[in-house]
């Protein structure tokens, strides 16, 4: 079994003289987190078995007390889970097409590039609706914004929660001095989602201490939150 790991981890870092297998067509999905499916954000190798992911979706399993690898299921120990800096360097060194635009990137700058390329955002927006395998008695879901989870605004790194956000904010883009737009405020009924904050960080730790669905119902428009929190203040009194 030990030699079996070896084998996989080895096959795994191993490249041609020439570049990755596959050329440029497939060097996004080779460099493709099993997790989230995105190209390698800041990645990290289990020592065990060699396998790769984001540090980010890797994090959850060490969290529990015997964590298995997501992909082949073998125990690992979480203090021998190291920074993949092989797969750093070559991710700074390939490049690959934009699968909306074609245009070659960096495939250390891909999930940026994806976030912002007009022609990926028209093919999200085209595709199809969902619709029931069978007949159901179940209302289909409505276009209702997610507000559970969002994305980074520097790199584009997905599924954060909004404590996640701002620790992954603060750990990785404390010195970026870009402005953004506020991915929170944006996905809220009065957000404005071409406002871009001149200090995001700040934005994020004076606005964001709380999640908003803890406090604030959807359902109503300013007006009534407005009256609700007035007239729950004057009983509070």
């Amino acid at each position: 079994m030990a030699m079996f790991r070896s084998l996989v981890a080895s096959a795994q870092q191993r490249q041609p003289p020439g570049g990755p297998a596959g050329g440029d067509s497939g060097l996004e999905a080779q460099y493709s987190c099993p997790i989230c499916l995105e190209v390698y954000h800041r990645p990290v190798a289990i020592g065990s078995c060699g396998h790769t992911f984001c540090g980010e979706c890797l994090q959850p399993c060490l969290q529990v007390p015997s964590p298995l690898c997501p992909l082949c299921r073998l125990p690992f120990d979480p203090k021998k889970v190291d920074k993949a800096a092989h797969v750093e360097k070559q991710l700074s060194s390939y490049k690959a097409p934009c699968r909306g635009c074609s245009k070659k990137v960096t495939l250390a700058k891909m999930r940026v590039h994806v976030a912002s390329c007009m022609k990926v955002q028209e093919q999200m927006a085209n595709c199809p609706k969902f619709v029931p395998v069978v007949p159901t008695s179940q209302p289909i879901p409505s276009a209702v914004p997610n507000r559970s989870t969002f994305a980074c605004p520097y790199c584009g790194a997905r599924n954060l929660d909004q404590q996640e956000l701002v620790k992954h904010c603060v750990d990785s883009h404390r010195s970026d001095p870009s402005r953004v737009v506020c991915p929170i405020c944006s996905a809220m009924p009065w957000g404005d989602p071409s406002y871009k904050s001149a200090n995001f960080l700040q934005h994020l730790l004076h606005r964001h201490k709380f999640s908003y669905d803890t406090f604030v119902d959807y359902s109503i428009d300013e007006e009534a939150a407005f009256q609700a929190a007035l007239a729950l203040s004057l009983s509070e009194n």
